[in-house]
């Protein structure tokens, strides 16, 4: 019989072989990190030297625009009030936007996490299917997916709520998968031993057990959809966005309109982030005696 503690490695012969791994992995990150700074300086001197302008030229100016529109808003300041409630309703329409795509996206999201997770998914074989579904759908930017739908519907907010109810169904539908993968399959196993179909396994086992964090991720994408929302308006998607496009492409006379956009559009991402904020405590912590 073969004498197995004589092929035992030592310990000062893992400590070294551990060393030359260690060694090995620092002198590969630093191949990898000397090709990364390569490839940047050398797309960084391609876009500067094919730009009308050099970034060493251009770098002085870069506070010009901003300083001209403060300018005129410091100038105009008595009608930044009247600004800011004429815009209102464009505002409204932007956090309509970022609201129903919410909505939408998240019980999508819902939907394909439950159908792309072990024990819980009715079709197993098709679990990778409804996993690619769910990375196509976030790899794709909105602005992307909001361009095409412009071109087949026109402009406005509904081709921005499709496009971001898509990407948010794709980025949700991740963060409830892997809550999904936390969940406790005692009482799932329990409803579908008296008999229960799929959809009452899963709302009567499993969202009990995942709402909490599933409304505290809905809460935190809906802030990141006001912004997007405000930035598709750029490209002709209604809301907010477009109406401070129109202002800053007038140019001079119109940035107090611009400025006054930017502060009713700050403010109410602040408050809707302290206001989120406090409810994903809640949810996630209870409240507090």
């Amino acid at each position: 019989m073969a004498d197995l503690s004589a092929a035992a490695p030592s310990v000062a012969e893992i400590r070294e072989d551990y060393a030359a791994l260690t060694r090995r992995k620092r002198v590969y990150g630093g191949i990898l990190l000397a090709l990364f700074v390569a490839l940047m300086a050398a797309g960084f001197r391609t876009a500067d030297g094919r730009n009308a302008g050099s970034f060493a030229d251009g770098y002085q100016r870069i506070f010009d625009y901003p300083a001209e529109v403060l300018a005129e808003a410091a100038e105009k300041a008595a009608n930044l009030p009247g600004q800011m409630v004429h815009f209102f309703p464009a505002l409204i329409e932007t956090l309509n936007i970022a609201g129903a795509a919410t909505l939408i996206g998240a019980m999508l999201g819902m939907l394909l996490s439950l159908l792309s997770t072990r024990g819980m998914a009715p079709w197993p074989r098709l679990i990778p299917l409804f996993r690619r579904i769910m990375d196509i759908s976030r790899a794709i930017p909105e602005i992307v997916i909001a361009l095409v739908l412009i071109f087949l519907l026109g402009g406005g907010p509904v081709p921005a709520m499709i496009a971001i109810a898509i990407h948010t169904a794709g980025a949700l539908g991740k963060l409830f998968s892997e809550v999904n993968e936390n969940v406790s399959l005692k009482p799932i196993e329990g409803l579908s031993s008296v008999g229960a179909g799929w959809a009452q396994r899963m709302y009567l086992g499993v969202i009990p057990q995942v709402g909490p964090n599933y409304v505290s991720y809905a809460l935190l994408r809906f802030e990141i959809n006001i912004r997007a929302s405000a930035i598709l308006g750029f490209v002709g998607a209604g809301g907010i966005g477009y109406e401070l496009k129109n202002a800053m492409s007038w140019g001079k006379g119109r940035y107090d309109e611009a400025a006054a956009i930017f502060i009713i559009l700050f403010l109410t991402i602040v408050v809707v982030d302290q206001l989120s904020g406090m409810l994903r405590d809640r949810l996630t912590h209870g409240a507090k005696a």
